[in-house]
């Protein structure tokens, strides 16, 4: 399943820093790690709000994929529109997760200063 998370420039840093091959651990705060599976909502996330809100005015967005069959142990939820659907992954079970990505984390979009406008 191919899969999109929206990413600021520091959480892209440490993702480069992986080898494009992991996506830092979540923050104490933050229990949750939840890739979205429609690229516009991605685009939507990463132009709306990383690139409205991060100090550097930038947004990313990302796309992976994992394996179809272990990716069906977590529950499709829809959060708005029938656009913003996510899969929720506990934190705890990120590290897991990601030993199931099928090749490298791509950057496919970029947008600066929550002008909408791409990069």
């Amino acid at each position: 399943m191919i899969l999109y998370r929206p990413v600021g420039t520091k959480e892209l840093e440490l993702i480069r820093e992986s080898g494009w091959t992991r996506y830092p651990p979540r923050l104490p705060e933050q229990p949750i790690f939840y890739p979205v599976l429609e690229e516009e909502y991605a685009r939507q996330i990463a132009r709306d709000w990383n690139a409205r809100y991060h100090d550097d005015h930038r947004g990313y967005v990302t796309r992976f994929e994992v394996e179809d069959e272990f990716v069906r142990r977590y529950e499709v939820h829809t959060v708005g529109a029938a656009l913003h659907r996510e899969l929720w992954i506990p934190a705890e079970e990120q590290e897991e997760f990601q030993c199931h990505f099928t090749g490298r984390i791509q950057v496919v979009g970029e947008y600066t200063g929550g002008s909408g406008e791409p990069v």
